[in-house]
């Protein structure tokens, strides 16, 4: 049995979430994500056993840190870690034990198909981004899969989409057969992704309302436990007007800050937020990108993003990435090959990409075909696919850095 860390006396006080406006830089980010419970408080458990924060009680998440490691090792289809748990009773059943063998298969179609090609690639071509102390992975969704694999050094992940984060049910509360359906649809909402690399996001939508396990938070826990991660605790938070973040309770709430550690010890700390990434819904000065700009200045990771960005009215989201991105790592859905040309950046190119899909066929980038056959730039094969082109022979990852 792990031995919990027990805060004697410990309570943080509101004015610990006021203090990010003064955090401009990294390494003052850093100090204050510590004042939100760094090397002290690792567990969302206080001397008294109750909760330390609204955030776990809103979300109906255990506040032992065992039970919520648990909870997610139970979606990802796993073993308990411990002996006697929170979710015994529901991996004695048949459901689980049908869910456990279909998440054992996914898993190990994307370790060979994705997550192992993709680790070989970012060891050898992005050594920056790897080391990076942050990662922005806007359009993510709840893909911690790839955000994990491309900036496995981030103390700090910052992913968004337009998914709800909504409460966990009380497994004790549920029917035998609310259990099936639940692990049943959450299969199908990880399915596509850690088979094809990208989420369908009006079927995504669809399996997530359609259990009692909604929202994003089973997926990401999931994905959390089957790359390796601990899960330490889970709070519900949200951007006040000048982009602080604020603790919130069951109401109101826009999204999630989740602790965890590496399979190394190293401790992390996961947002995500329920953000429009319209111009309708972000600006520069606005709450939610004056948040991502306190990271400082650190890579960015877009894949499958519907090529909003080669829209007008997704200009914000994507300026912002040209202005305040060490490096950004995309497939060709993301910023448009010529805006990196506009803005004077470097770019290398990985695969042969041809076109896209038909589906996308107004977003056909003839610059880009003609970049990669022109020697214009250096070009190095992939032998992997990923994100909408998942044919290795027509595949495409683009890494673009600010010129210095």
């Amino acid at each position: 049995m792990l031995t919990l860390l027990l805060i004697a006396g410990c309570a943080l006080p509101d004015a610990a979430f006021q203090n990010y406006t003064a955090a401009n830089k990294a390494s003052q980010w850093n100090s204050v994500l510590e004042a939100l419970g760094g090397s002290s408080v690792r567990r969302a458990q206080s001397s008294d056993n109750r909760p330390l924060y609204n955030g776990a009680a809103s979300m109906n998440v255990p506040t032992q840190s065992e039970s919520i490691n648990d909870i997610a090792r139970l979606f990802a289809g796993m073993d308990a870690s411990f002996g006697q748990n929170v979710a015994s009773s529901v991996r004695n059943s048949s459901a689980w034990t049908a869910h456990k063998q279909r998440m054992d298969n996914l898993w190990a179609t994307h370790l060979s198909l994705h997550r192992e090609p993709l680790r070989a690639w970012a060891n050898g071509e992005i050594g920056d981004v790897q080391g990076a102390n942050a990662l922005f992975y806007p359009f993510s969704g709840p893909d911690f899969l790839f955000a994990s694999v491309i900036c496995p050094s981030a103390e700090t992940y910052v992913m968004c989409g337009l998914e709800p984060a909504e409460p966990l049910p009380r497994l004790g509360d549920l029917s035998q057969g609310e259990i099936d359906r639940g692990l049943y649809g959450l299969h199908n909402s990880v399915s596509t992704i850690m088979q094809n690399s990208y989420f369908i996001t009006t079927d995504m939508r669809n399996d997530l309302q359609a259990t009692r396990f909604r929202g994003v938070l089973p997926v990401i826990m999931a994905f959390m436990a089957r790359t390796g991660y601990t899960v330490e605790s889970v709070d519900t938070v949200r951007l006040d007007g000048a982009g602080n973040v604020t603790l919130s309770g069951s109401s109101g709430n826009t999204g999630l800050m989740i602790r965890c550690r590496s399979g190394l010890g190293g401790l992390k700390r996961v947002f995500y937020f329920k953000q429009d990434l319209s111009n309708g819904g972000v600006s520069s000065g606005g709450p939610f990108l004056t948040f991502v700009s306190r990271l400082g200045r650190v890579p960015a990771f877009t894949k499958s993003a519907s090529y909003l960005m080669h829209e007008g009215g997704f200009s914000s989201i994507r300026d912002f990435l040209l202005r305040h991105s060490s490096a950004i790592v995309q497939d060709p859905s993301g910023v448009p090959y010529r805006e990196f040309v506009r803005h004077g950046w470097d770019v290398w190119l990985y695969g042969n990409y041809r076109s896209t899909l038909d589906i996308f066929s107004g977003c056909q980038q003839p610059d880009l075909v003609s970049a990669y056959s022109s020697g214009r730039h250096a070009v190095k094969p992939l032998n992997f696919g990923i994100g909408y082109l998942m044919n290795p022979q027509t595949t495409s990852l683009m890494v673009g850095r600010p010129r210095r």
